[in-house]
């Protein structure tokens, strides 16, 4: 199993859900795997992410279920089905489910993972959030699914961020800036989630813009995002930072009854 110490999690009050984020603590991988890498194509020892992955589900006291992701908006909800060894993986990059002991899944480094809790506790979702999918509508989306399947309101569900590359280290250009509805210069310092930097570079403040989705989606609890994968290499992998590194992961799942 994974030591506490060794995850964030959200301080939630769920009954019968749980969730978790790894860091690259508590597994058995090297180099620059080192040690709890979940990615199978990264370029790691597949015996010992198979090792790292068996972990997660014995700490998880549920079936992970993981995605193909592809950086887009695409919301699949899943069942014990997906959880079935062979099973193909979906295209998407957030996962809904109404099912106890099935965990919803998605890998980061750099990227922000989403776990949404409704808290009736009758569905959970996990959304990778890197910039392409969380402006083509990811957040929103995986909401919707949330609310979908456990029949209540956006405002009755709860949302936690995970560790992303932070606003002092995620460098963009002016694509990413127009991206998201902002024309580089003409923002309102009030709403300022992309700091000049020169260059024709940016700052972009990934937490912010993903708290704007959430809450215009109706979210009205949204915790976490205080960590950053780029400043911390003991605590988490890093792709701008390091290029060749694995690939966290964040759970989150009804647990069975």
């Amino acid at each position: 199993m994974i030591g506490a110490g060794e995850t964030l999690a959200p301080d939630w009050r769920i009954a019968g859900v749980g969730a978790l984020m790894t860091t690259r603590a508590g597994g058995v991988s090297a180099g620059p795997y080192a040690s709890m890498n979940v990615g199978v194509a990264v370029g790691d020892d597949p015996a010992a992410v198979a090792a790292n992955r068996a972990r997660l589900a014995e700490t998880l006291g549920a079936a992970p279920v993981y995605l193909r992701q592809v950086h887009g908006a695409r919301v699949v909800r899943i069942s014990a089905a997906d959880a079935v060894a062979g099973a193909p993986l979906h295209d998407a990059d957030a996962a809904v489910t109404s099912e106890a002991g099935v965990a919803c899944v998605v890998q980061a480094a750099d990227c922000l993972p989403v776990l949404l809790a409704a808290r009736n506790g009758r569905a959970v979702g996990a959304a990778h959030a890197g910039w392409r999918g969380l402006a083509a509508g990811v957040a929103g989306a995986a909401v919707e699914a949330v609310c979908a399947a456990a029949q209540c309101r956006s405002g009755e569900v709860d949302a936690w961020l995970g560790a992303c590359i932070g606003p002092d280290a995620f460098e963009v250009g002016p694509d990413v800036v127009r991206a998201f509805g902002v024309e580089p210069g003409r923002q309102d310092p009030a709403q300022r989630r992309f700091a000049a930097k020169g260059g024709a570079k940016w700052l972009a403040d990934l937490p912010a813009l993903t708290r704007d989705r959430l809450r215009a989606a109706g979210v009205e609890r949204v915790t976490g995002g205080d960590w950053c994968t780029v400043g911390d290499a003991s605590r988490f992998f890093s792709f701008r930072r390091d290029g060749v590194t694995g690939r966290m992961a964040a759970a989150v799942w009804i647990r069975s009854r």
